[in-house]
């Protein structure tokens, strides 16, 4: 498997035999050089979003039609994803999608969600949610944007996650501290990566302080478009 971070809550999930765009949020993300955009792209099969606001949603209709691949995400979102002309699946919270030797099952997550982006004033998009990947013998939890809550406990009991893909920029999410005592409490990770930091100078910058939360468990700080093999 090969975990690339593309800035923020953006990644490219090359896992089984499909390649996994999640909240690609490529064009006017601070941390993703535009020039890299076809190899951040090339291949995938898929795009899963977990709510509809910019910093996650706002790309998704372009990148489909450019590749001609499905979004899938919560259906109120998907209606608007669908009235824009991408292709795209509808599912709800504790629905599976099985796209070959993978499956994404959309977990909970505690945050808003809204298409905010574009003209008008925000439009409901659904509830917010996470994401379970499952693959070459590993569950991979993506947060989402989320703070710390008590149904991460069913969760890591349902799925065994051994990989975290944890939001933890803070003032809109959970901050290192949040991530870190999320960890501890409900996870049994052998890998942890953050997101949704670094990106905007209000964010945290650094993963220390989860990293030294975190003894044992294999804290990796990202880098744009560098894989991470597991």
């Amino acid at each position: 498997m090969k975990i690339i971070w593309l800035g923020h809550s953006s990644f490219r999930i090359e896992i089984g035999d499909q390649v996994l765009l999640i909240d690609p949020w490529l064009t006017g993300n601070p941390m993703f050089p535009q020039d890299k955009h076809a190899e951040a792209v090339k291949g995938a099969t898929a795009i899963f979003l977990s709510h509809g606001h910019g910093d996650h949603a706002s790309n998704a209709v372009s990148i489909a039609s450019e590749l001609g691949i499905t979004v899938y995400c919560i259906h109120e979102l998907s209606k608007w994803v669908g009235a824009e002309g991408a292709d795209v699946v509808g599912y709800g919270k504790g629905g599976t999608i099985t796209l070959g030797d993978v499956r994404v099952t959309m977990v909970n997550a505690v945050h808003s969600s809204s298409i905010d982006f574009g003209e008008g004033l925000p439009s409901y998009a659904g509830g917010e949610a996470g994401l379970i990947i499952r693959g070459e013998g590993h569950s991979v939890y993506f947060s989402g944007d989320t703070d710390v809550m008590a149904d991460m406990g069913v969760i890591a009991d349902r799925y065994a996650p051994d990989i975290g893909l944890l939001c933890a920029g803070g003032h809109f999410t959970m901050d290192m501290e949040g991530a870190a005592y999320a960890a501890k409490k409900f996870f049994d990770f052998s890998t942890v990566i953050p997101c949704h930091y670094r990106t905007f100078p209000l964010l945290e910058q650094s993963a220390d302080a989860l990293t030294k939360a975190l003894p044992g468990v294999h804290v990796i700080e990202p880098e744009v478009m560098e894989a991470i093999t597991i």
